[in-house]
């Protein structure tokens, strides 16, 4: 297998790809929708960025679970040791909202646990990734800096709490509700991952129906910046490649 830090280049230039791919067609206005399994919106950018990746990551000759190629079975994929975790267009809600919030997932999963993370808004332009010991980035315009979470507890007063923009749920509500003078941010996408990642917020809780690739990616980028994803224990990490691949309710931390 290629080295890590090769195969963190791999991913970036395919989320950069994707990225490409989607604007395109988001600039066009061409937002012609499916209908999923679930019934979810499905725009013609999700395919053509799952193309896109696939081209990239299948040169690497590791295992490949996408939102758009999910049909693998458990007993298959259950034997990887190492596979991609693709999420080629997170935020399709955003996107068809035209609001910009929604990002390219691309993860590196080792025995269940998110190692390589890339995480690209296309209309924002950033670039974040992080890999397993070796931190968490940012880039800007060509400018890179290492992103470190707040080291703020539960109990302090006044924390940024980052919360979906499209699904905040009466349970999300009652968490906000029992910590002190709390502030709420609304954000679309794994950037809510991002805030808590940056410093920029506090803590994101999710208590609501998620899916492994909606955030193995920008797990693996908390992660490194100092923060955790746990369940709603408040302890025990997200795993992944489960038998179901829905995820539990959960918090993302800026400690660990």
């Amino acid at each position: 297998m290629m080295q890590l830090i090769e195969l963190l280049e791999v991913a970036k230039k395919a989320s950069l790809a994707a990225g490409r791919e989607i604007l395109k067609i988001y600039e066009s206005g061409d937002f012609s929708v499916e209908a999923k399994s679930d019934n979810s919106p499905l725009t013609i950018a999700d395919k053509a960025a799952h193309d896109k990746i696939v081209s990239f990551l299948e040169d690497t000759n590791i295992p490949i679970l996408s939102e758009e190629g999910r049909t693998i079975p458990y007993e298959e994929r259950s034997k990887w040791e190492y596979f991609w975790m693709v999420d080629p267009l997170d935020g399709t809600k955003e996107f068809i909202k035209k609001n910009g919030e929604f990002t390219v997932n691309i993860a590196l999963i080792k025995d269940g646990v998110p190692i390589l993370g890339v995480v690209h808004p296309p209309v924002i332009g950033d670039l974040y990734w992080g890999l397993k010991e070796e931190g968490a980035f940012r880039e800007i315009n060509g400018d890179v800096e290492e992103l470190k979470a707040s080291t703020r507890s539960l109990t302090d007063t006044g924390l940024k709490v980052v919360a979906s923009r499209s699904h905040m749920s009466d349970k999300t509500q009652e968490f906000v509700n029992s910590l002190k003078e709390p502030e709420v941010v609304s954000k679309g996408s794994s950037l809510k991952f991002l805030l808590v990642a940056s410093g920029e917020a506090d803590v994101y809780p999710r208590f609501g129906p998620t899916m492994e690739w909606d955030t193995a990616a920008a797990h693996a980028i908390v992660s490194e910046a100092g923060g955790s994803v746990v369940k709603e224990d408040e302890t025990t990490p997200l795993s992944y490649n489960k038998d179901n691949l829905l995820n539990p309710s959960f918090i993302v931390l800026p400690f660990q």
